[in-house]
C-alpha cells in the first residue's frame, strides 16, 4: 500500500495508478506458457516526464520497472519475476508527426502497429514490420520483431532511426535521428532496439517508412511434404523474385487454421507468398515462380488478387497461434522462433517434424522462411510436469540443431525468460560485455531484471 500511496502522489490520478487485482493479473502474464508474477502496481505514464519521474522514483528505491505494451510477446518479458512497478503504455499511443516527403513517423511507444499504418495511408505510405499480432511499436521495437515482410524490409531495427528513452537513472537521452544512415559514434539505436526493457525505457520512436506498392497479388502453393515446401522456397528466392512475403504452414496447421477460421484450405503444406511492385513486374513474377514450381512436386498452385481475399488469407496465417489454442483448450503454448542459413532450411524443417514425432506431441510448423526463420508451436499442459517436461527437451534439440548449422536460438521472439539458456550456447563468449553494458546503464538492475540473462535480483522496497 505504501508503494501504491507514493507513486499515486507522484502521477496525481487514481485512474492511471492501480492496484486492482484484475488489472495486476492481467500484466502479470504472457501469452505462452511461462509461469505469471503479478506485479505490485501498475501505472500509466502519459507521458515522458512522468515515466523518468517513475523510473527515478523506482531507482531510489531498488523497485523494478516492466514495460508492458500490447501485451503479445512470446517469451515472458512483461512479467515482472520480482514484482515491482509495470509501466503500461497505453495511453502514450501519440503519432507525433509524419513526414510524407521524408518516408518518417515519429510514435509514442504505445501506438500499435495497424493504428499507425491506419494513419499512413493517405500519405500513400505504410509501416512494414507485420509480426502478426497488433503489437504496440514500443514491445516490436523492444524484441527487434520481424514477421511477415521481413524477406523483403528487413527487421525492426532496420526501420528505427532513432529513439528517445528513459534510462535507469530517469534520465532522458535520444539516439539516432531523422537521417537513413550515420557514422556518427556508437550505434546506440541498434543497441537498445531489441534490449528487451533491460536498458531504457522507450518514450518516442523515430521510424523508416515504405510507399504502398502499385499492385499487390498473393499466392498460394501446396505441396507433399513441409521439406519439399522449404526447398522451393529457397529456390524462388534465388531466382529474384520481388517476394515480399513466403510463409511456410504445415498441413496440421492448416488443419487447426480451417477448423478455427471455418475456412477450406487444402490440408497440405503450404506456401503463402506476396508479390508487389509495378503490374508487368508481378504479372511476370507470378508466371515466373508458377515454372519453378512446377517442376517441384508442386500439387496446386492459386494467386489471388482480390484486396478482401487477400486480407482473408492473411488473416488466417496471422491467427495461426490463436487456431491452435482453440484447438486446445487450457493449455499453454511453447513457441519455438529459430533462424538457420537457408541452405540448411529444408534439414531443420525435416529435423524438427522428426524431434516432435519421436517424443509423440503435437505440434504445428510453420513460419516466416525467406529468411530461413520458422516456428513450431506444441501445446504444453501447464498441470503435466512431465509433458513440459518432454515439450522443453524437443525444444532444445530444436534450438541445438539450429545452433549446429550456423543458426540463432530466436530470430524474432526475443529471449525474455525462455531462452536464457540457449543465449549462453550461442553466445557465451560475448556474455560478460552484454553483461557489462547492463551493469553500466542499470547498476541497480531495476529495468525487466530477469530477462535475456540472470543477474543480481532485485526485490521491491514498499515496507
Amino acid at each position: 500500500m505504501k508503494l501504491y500511496e507514493e507513486l499515486l502522489s507522484l502521477i496525481g490520478d487514481r485512474d492511471r495508478v492501480s492496484i486492482n487485482e484484475t488489472v495486476l493479473e492481467q500484466h502479470g502474464k504472457g501469452v505462452a506458457y511461462h509461469e505469471g508474477h503479478m506485479p505490485d502496481v501498475v501505472v500509466f505514464p502519459i507521458s515522458k516526464e512522468e515515466v523518468s519521474q517513475v523510473i527515478r522514483f523506482a531507482n531510489e528505491h531498488g523497485i523494478p520497472v516492466v514495460p508492458f505494451g500490447a501485451g503479445t510477446s512470446l517469451e515472458g518479458h512483461i512479467i515482472p519475476v520480482n514484482g515491482g512497478i509495470s509501466l503500461n503504455f497505453t495511453l502514450m499511443n501519440q503519432i507525433l508527426s509524419v513526414q510524407p516527403d521524408d518516408f518518417i513517423a515519429t510514435v509514442q511507444p504505445g501506438v500499435t502497429r495497424d493504428q499507425l499504418n491506419q494513419a499512413l495511408k493517405k500519405y500513400g505510405l505504410f509501416f512494414p514490420i507485420d509480426p502478426g499480432a497488433n503489437a504496440s511499436i514500443g514491445g516490436m521495437a523492444a524484441t527487434n520483431a520481424s514477421g511477415t515482410n521481413s524477406v523483403k524490409y528487413g527487421v525492426m531495427r532496420d526501420q528505427v532511426l532513432g529513439l528517445e528513452l528513459v534510462l535507469a537513472d530517469g534520465s532522458i537521452i535520444r539516439t539516432g535521428g531523422y537521417s537513413y544512415k550515420s557514422s556518427a559514434g556508437y550505434n546506440l539505436t541498434g543497441l537498445f532496439v531489441g534490449s528487451e526493457g533491460t536498458l531504457g525505457v522507450f518514450t518516442e520512436i523515430i521510424l523508416k517508412l515504405q510507399g504502398i506498392p502499385e499492385v499487390v497479388s498473393d499466392v498460394k502453393a501446396t505441396f507433399p511434404s513441409i521439406e519439399a515446401a522449404g526447398k522451393v522456397a529457397t529456390m524462388l528466392l534465388k531466382a529474384g523474385l520481388p517476394i515480399g512475403k513466403i510463409e511456410l504452414v504445415d498441413q496440421k496447421t492448416i488443419k487447426v487454421v480451417n477448423d478455427y477460421k471455418k475456412t477450406s484450405y487444402r490440408e497440405e503444406p503450404t506456401l503463402f507468398m506476396e508479390f508487389s511492385g509495378s503490374g508487368p513486374d508481378v504479372e511476370y513474377s507470378i508466371e515466373l515462380a508458377q515454372e519453378i514450381v512446377s517442376g517441384e512436386q508442386c500439387a496446386s498452385f492459386e494467386f489471388e488478387n482480390d484486396s478482401l481475399k487477400r486480407a482473408q488469407l492473411w488473416e488466417a496465417r496471422h491467427h495461426v497461434a490463436f487456431a491452435i489454442l482453440a484447438a486446445n483448450s487450457g493449455m499453454g503454448l511453447m513457441s519455438t522462433d529459430v533462424c538457420v542459413p537457408l541452405s540448411e532450411l529444408s534439414n531443420a524443417l525435416s529435423h524438427t517434424r522428426e524431434v516432435v514425432e519421436a517424443y509423440s506431441l503435437d505440434a504445428a510448423i510453420f513460419g516466416h522462411v525467406g529468411d530461413g526463420n520458422y516456428h513450431a508451436v506444441l501445446p504444453v499442459d501447464p498441470n503435466s510436469t512431465e509433458q513440459r517436461k518432454r515439450v522443453e527437451e524437443v525444444h532444445k534439440q530444436i534450438v541445438r540443431f539450429a545452433l549446429s548449422k550456423g543458426g540463432t536460438c530466436t530470430g524474432e521472439h526475443g529471449i525474455g525468460i525462455g531462452k536464457k539458456a540457449f543465449l549462453i550456447e550461442e553466445h557465451g563468449d560475448s556474455l560478460p560485455i552484454m553483461r557489462g553494458v547492463k551493469v553500466t546503464v542499470d547498476p541497480k538492475n531495476i529495468l525487466n531484471p530477469g530477462k535475456i540473462f540472470d543477474s543480481v535480483t532485485v526485490a521491491p522496497q514498499h515496507n
